[in-house]
């Protein structure tokens, strides 16, 4: 099993979340992080008064696959969070050596 880190732009997210629901992914996490990558963060002038934001609002999305779903779920958000341009995010994938549902006790990927 992989775990999946994405970081996408917020205005991506709808898009990224109904592409992996059309492919038949059941579950994610959304978290509103803010962070800057190579882009350093955007300079933007406010009523003729220049400043910096120097962490960028962004959506992560984690979700857990099995190890046969990875590639197919990769594509997926990476295609449905490009916008081409600079700061369209980052995936990340490790390893999961375990998963176990609370409420039914069952372990593995039949627990996902």
């Amino acid at each position: 099993m992989k775990r999946i880190e994405a970081i996408v732009r917020p205005e991506k997210l709808q898009d990224v979340k109904n592409a992996l629901v059309e492919i038949g992914a059941t579950g994610m996490t959304l978290e509103d992080v803010r962070g800057f990558g190579r882009q350093k963060g955007q300079t933007s002038t406010y009523r003729g008064i220049s400043y910096t934001v120097e962490f960028l609002t962004k959506k992560r999305l984690v979700l857990v696959v099995a190890d046969d779903r990875l590639n197919l779920i990769l594509e997926t958000i990476a295609t449905a969070a490009a916008t081409g341009t600079i700061g369209d995010g980052k995936i990340f994938v490790s390893s999961v050596d375990e998963v176990i549902r609370i409420r039914t006790g069952e372990k593995g990927e039949v627990a996902l």
